[in-house]
């Protein structure tokens, strides 16, 4: 299913407003070809650039109805066609065409302030706006009040002829005018100055056309009436092509990703509640927001950590990246991110409205994930246990095979002897004794004595007493018997843990507690050394082993900080 921008009422007013003003350009032409005021082909620039701005503005209008830019664009197109008017022969005409001949201007001008948003952002941008309003309405009254100049028509707005007034009224309004334009340029130029470098590069085309356009109009007129008189109709249609490429250039960055698709957000939640024809919500948040890379990351808990849709533990984009991340929370829970290209989509505020929108059906899609990424997370961890059980037969065939295997040849050989005196007795019951040391070491590297005798705490406290640091011990009860994967687990995790004690660490104390809260193991080492620790080595062997047990191994070592390792493990 495709969304519909803008809802079903948009679509048939915008085809009535085309229609309408199609019939407005249609009708000045007309008007022209009878009776021009001047060369036909130059006074068909004001219908044709009205045309102009009127398609960009639709356009824009279309793809984001509910920015004010395809509005206002359309507006200014709207103005260029009476403004044509003033060419047309008919008082009546040329007085409503005098009058708007250079609201196009301030048209310009607000749209390249309110750019990508659709509204004034900043004190300067509104004066600034409201300056080019006054100058194009109030200081151009006096052109048609008393005389737009020695050369200028009579209207029927006139009310005396004051050719001086009127040409101090150009000047004033010329200044005042330029002052705004020049205003607009700086103002531009500070925005592209202190904008990210991903949104530079959405509104530098548009800005960098714009302080073009706005500064060619009051310099033009300058070098013209100084230095090239003659040259008045040529710089006339100059400044009316600059202008007219305003909305083209506008059009062409918005739709890269300046433009607030609001109403479309909106809409996307009523489809995404909808019993049938849901779309999907990766591909309905793609097309809304006009970003094909789009992606959607779900925020797991255990352990915390980002996944994607199937399962597959990634990393966030980091702050030098063209990608951006929007957090998706349902209340102060985080839930997910929209990752997307900040080029595109300038307006993160547009794709945070969005992620409020889509919260309860991305908090949906996390739970699928969330499984998945268990049952990936389980496989993982399950097949570098397969791995690492296989190396641990391998060693164990090997000492066998090297060390006891070979003895007890030699001791054999030693016991056939046929006549064995008391040195070769002794040799033989130290060689016999020297064997029975080795296996027991290597029976308890495999498992422990004192832990299938006497139990976790107990051989804890064995480990401890060889540890060459203080231990403090916090061991509680275990109520009931361990099941003996656990208890073989959580001995491993209080082996390792010593053990990068000893070896990493530089610590000097460390701190053990064992309980069983809540039906669950829980073995807790703390250390004050160097920290700096990971889950990597032998850490990452106990934490597949625990997570083939249902249960999470923690890690929490920042520099200089010391060492946290925590073991949580279901005993049911």
């Amino acid at each position: 299913m495709r969304l519909r921008p803008g809802g079903a009422v948009l679509a048939p007013a915008l085809v009535g407003i085309a229609v309408a003003l199609l019939a407005l350009a249609g009708l000045e032409v007309a008007l022209l070809a009878e009776g021009p005021a001047g060369p036909l082909w130059a006074l068909l620039l004001f219908p044709a650039y009205a045309l102009l701005y009127v398609g960009t503005g639709l356009l824009a209008w279309t793809r984001r109805p509910s920015n004010r830019m395809g509005a206002l664009i359309v507006a200014g197109g709207f103005v260029w066609i009476v403004a044509g008017f003033l060419n047309t022969g008919i008082p009546a005409l040329i007085a409503v065409g005098l009058i708007v001949s250079t609201v196009p201007l301030a048209i310009v001008v607000h749209l390249l302030h309110a750019f990508p948003s659709g509204r004034l952002r900043g004190r300067a941008s509104r004066l600034t706006v409201f300056a080019g309003y006054f100058v194009v309405l109030v200081l151009q009254a006096p052109v048609y009040l008393v005389g737009q100049g020695a050369e200028g028509p009579t209207t029927v707005l006139q009310i005396a002829d004051r050719h001086d007034l009127a040409h101090i009224g150009e000047w004033v309004q010329s200044i005042a005018g330029a002052a705004v334009m020049v205003a607009t340029a700086a103002i531009l130029f500070d925005r592209l100055r202190r904008a990210e470098p991903a949104r530079r590069r959405v509104l530098a085309p548009l800005d960098a056309y714009g302080i073009l356009a706005v500064l060619f109009v009051p310099i033009g007129s300058i070098v013209v009436e100084n230095w090239f008189p003659e040259a008045g109709l040529e710089l006339a249609i100059a400044q009316l092509t600059v202008m007219a490429g305003v909305p083209v250039a506008f059009v062409a960055a918005a739709l890269r990703g300046g433009f607030a698709r609001t109403e479309e957000v909106h809409e996307l939640g009523a489809l995404l509640n909808a019993e049938e024809g849901r779309p999907a919500l990766r591909a309905a948040l793609r097309q809304v927001l006009g970003d094909d890379s789009l992606d959607l990351l779900f925020r797991v808990a255990a352990p915390p950590r980002w996944v994607d849709r199937d399962g597959v533990e990634v990393e966030l984009p980091g702050p030098s990246s063209e990608r951006s991340v929007s957090e998706v929370r349902i209340g102060d829970r985080l839930i997910g991110a929209i990752v997307y290209d900040a080029t595109l989509i300038a307006d993160d505020e547009l794709v945070a409205e969005a992620a409020r929108v889509t919260a309860l059906a991305l908090d949906n899609e996390r739970l699928t994930a969330e499984l998945l990424a268990g049952r990936e997370r389980l496989r993982v961890s399950r097949a570098r246990l397969v791995e690492a059980t296989d190396a641990e037969r391998r060693r164990i065939a090997r000492d066998l095979h090297d060390g006891l295997q070979t003895r007890l040849v030699l001791l054999a050989m030693l016991a056939g002897r046929p006549a064995a005196d008391e040195e070769t007795a002794a040799a033989l019951s130290s060689g016999l004794q020297e064997a029975i040391v080795e296996l027991r070491e290597l029976v308890q590297g495999v498992v422990p004595a004192a832990l299938t005798e006497r139990g976790l705490c107990a051989a804890a406290v064995d480990l401890t007493d060889r540890m060459p640091i203080p231990v403090e011990l916090d061991l509680e009860p275990l109520p009931g018997e361990l099941p003996v994967g656990v208890e073989t687990a959580g001995y491993f995790v209080v082996s390792e843990a010593f053990s990068n004690v000893v070896k990493h660490s530089r610590a000097g104390e460390l701190r053990l507690s064992i309980s069983r809260p809540n039906g669950s193991l829980r073995i807790e080492v703390v250390d004050d050394g160097v920290g700096g620790a990971h889950l990597g080595g032998g850490l990452r062997g106990l934490a597949d082993r625990i997570d083939a047990l249902s249960g999470r191994l923690t890690v929490e070592s920042p520099p200089g900080g010391g060492t946290r390792i925590l073991a949580e493990v279901p005993c049911g």
